[in-house]
């Protein structure tokens, strides 16, 4: 039995790729210092993980399986090793590579097959048979990336009304509607970024007014007001996340992921190829971001980043250098300080509970 009132850690990998699948860790809370306490490579390729609750309280991870066949998976992690909660549940699409819990739901953004399902929970928070799926339609100019839609990220808006996911195929952001008793989804809204930026995550700052869409295939961070009453996403501005320079320099940049720090000053985004983590300072209001510095991610590949709920600390998973790294972050310039690493091979993910 995991210590009550423990800060853990579970990583995600790519199993295909030598990953051990979903890691558990324990955390420091002095240092942030992780300690695995177990693995599981019960779900192949498990390349995004979420937390959720049972009826009870108990905490349940649910993970991706991103797999042509596409499924998610739940686990038990009250112990020191996930155990899982039944046969991982199809998911009607294929490469999943995304999920959330909203409204008694997992959600799931299906990057292959485009589109999002919705897979009702069992009090005891297990998976049922999937309720729903919302396919996405659209293109982008880039050829060889956006001849169809790719959803990438999937998440509840703030407050819980709207669920927003984020297609790269498409050059767009959705806006939808999730019906709590009949699991079905509803496009209430789309919003188009500029064409061939490939959006891929997005993050909401903490007064829930602005956003930050993370675009992959144009190292930018495209910002976003946010009308919470009526669903509408409205760009604003880019900002880039790359230090200035030659461009033909550098190595071929993807940015990954994008988070917020809870004050609402910072946000970070993971850039992998060149392999940094920018750090963007956010006005008051939110309705700007401008570039701070580039730091090192202290490995190769960046897919995931994440910040420690509790110390602030953030953490990157380096996929193709196969760890996870943690830095303290300075509170009052925001930029990071590498402070230690794990080996996890072919890491794609880090949650916290």
């Amino acid at each position: 039995m995991a210590e009550q009132g423990a800060v853990r850690a579970f990583i995600g990998s790519f199993t295909s790729a030598g990953g051990r699948g979903v890691t558990a860790a324990s955390v420091d809370p002095e240092t942030g210092a992780l300690t695995e306490t177990g693995a599981t490579d019960a779900v192949a390729d498990p390349s995004f993980l979420t937390l959720g609750r049972a009826g009870d309280g108990r905490p349940v991870l649910y993970a991706v399986s991103e797999t042509d066949d596409g499924a998610v998976a739940a686990f038990d992690v009250t112990g020191p090793v996930p155990e899982p909660l039944g046969p991982p549940a199809p998911v009607r699409g294929s490469g999943p590579t995304h999920l959330c819990v909203a409204a008694g739901h997992v959600l799931t953004a299906n990057y292959t097959s485009g589109g999002v399902s919705a897979l009702p929970l069992g009090p005891d928070g297990t998976l049922l048979p999937s309720s729903d799926v919302l396919r996405h339609e659209g293109s982008g100019p880039v050829a060889d990336r956006q001849s169809g839609p790719h959803a990438h990220q999937v998440l509840p808006a703030p407050g819980g009304r709207w669920i927003l996911s984020v297609d790269l195929g498409t050059d767009s952001v959705r806006v939808c509607a999730l019906d709590p008793a009949t699991g079905v989804l509803r496009t209430h809204r789309e919003t188009a970024l500029r064409p061939g930026t490939g959006p891929r995550h997005l993050a909401f700052h903490p007064a829930g007014t602005h956003l930050y869409v993370l675009n992959e295939l144009e190292p930018t961070v495209t910002v976003c007001r946010w009308d919470a009453v009526g669903g509408v996403v409205e760009p604003l501005g880019e900002t880039s996340v790359l230090p200035e320079g030659p461009e033909g320099a550098r190595e071929p940049s993807y940015p990954s992921t994008i988070v917020v720090a809870a004050d609402g000053r910072f946000a970070f985004a993971a850039v992998r190829g060149d392999d940094s983590i920018a750090v963007l300072a956010l006005t008051p209001s939110g309705d700007k971001a401008e570039p701070v510095a580039t730091v090192p991610c202290g490995g190769h590949w960046p897919r995931d980043l994440t910040l420690e709920p509790a110390s602030g600390r953030l953490y990157a998973a380096n996929e193709r250098s196969g760890d996870v790294t943690w830095f303290d972050v300075d509170r009052e310039t925001g930029i990071p300080v590498r402070a230690g690493s794990l080996p996890a091979p072919a890491a794609s993910c880090v949650v916290f509970a």
